[in-house]
């Protein structure tokens, strides 16, 4: 008779004001039982309270943040002693722009729980991100709320929960960007479209996106375009199945052109659909085409 599958441990950290509420929200509804600011130390105790008592239960999921001062500056140490007892905790680290943080905070109203007295938001967020740097190094998804709505966040926490759990399935996420605007946090793989020619500098073309089907055949019409779909596909049909073997549940690849709207979501979509073909699951995010 096979051993009870240890439950599932989540950690969700990450700099204040990225969204660790609502993540707790989506992980909750997803059938973990949350609890914000529990020291990690205590999660051993907190599975084997839960376990066996609810059968649709997925798991736990810890909310941190920096303050956590029995966790951060130990947090090796745990990990150590929680993998030893057959517990592989999953660390879900949220982040933003420090302008978007910055602009959450002043609509909100609400003190940056690293300000003191005469520190500014800019400044608490700087030592936050300090704070934070080394956890952040070691999470396993990376998830940048930046852009996104909260039911986009609860797709992408959905995504990367499911694939975590069953442990066959990759989740796959492809973000479309433009590299005007920065690139977004947390890719595994980045690729640079700029070299297809650019809808923006076609005048009927200028105002419509990557998802209009005119922009769509107009990329789709460059032969490096079709090609560049077809050795990427074959690259990740060699690489796919060799980050699985390793234990990796989230692939997160960027394409990027200059501003987001035309190029990189025509290829986003394009490379998702060959992926879907080829029996791979994910979805694309669209993070610049707004703009």
């Amino acid at each position: 008779m096979s051993a009870p599958e240890k439950p599932q441990l989540i950690i969700v950290t990450g700099v204040s004001g990225a969204g660790r509420a609502s993540a707790m929200r989506v992980l909750e509804d997803l059938g973990f039982y949350c609890v914000d600011n529990l020291p990690v130390a205590l999660a051993p105790n907190v599975l084997e309270l839960t376990a066996g008592r609810d059968p649709a239960l997925k798991g736990v999921a810890l909310g941190v943040d920096a303050r956590e001062r029995l966790f951060f500056p130990h947090w090796p140490r745990i990990f150590a002693e929680l993998e030893a007892s057959g517990i592989r905790p999953e660390v879900i680290f949220l982040d933003a722009a420090d302008d978007v943080l910055a602009r959450r905070y002043s609509e909100t109203r609400r003190p940056h729980p690293m300000a003191q007295s005469g520190r500014s938001v800019t400044d608490s967020i700087r030592l936050e991100r300090i704070a934070l740097a080394e956890i952040r190094e070691r999470a396993n998804r990376l998830i940048d709320t930046t852009a996104l709505t909260v039911h986009e966040l609860r797709e992408v926490i959905t995504a990367a929960v499911l694939g975590s759990g069953t442990g066959s399935r990759m989740a796959i996420s492809i973000v479309s960007f433009g590299y005007k605007y920065g690139m977004p946090v947390g890719m595994d793989l980045v690729l640079d479209v700029r070299f297809i020619p650019n809808p923006f500098f076609v005048p009927e073309l200028k105002p419509l996106t990557g998802l209009d089907a005119k922009v769509r055949d107009y990329v789709l019409e460059q032969p490096e375009a079709r090609r560049f779909i077809d050795e990427v596909g074959k690259l990740l049909d060699f690489l796919i199945p060799l980050y699985q073997r390793e234990g990796k549940s989230y692939l997160t690849i960027g394409l990027g052109c200059t501003g987001g709207r035309h190029r990189s979501p025509v290829l986003a979509h394009e490379l998702m659909e060959r992926l879907q073909r080829a029996g791979f699951e994910g979805t694309v995010r669209d993070h610049d085409i707004a703009h």
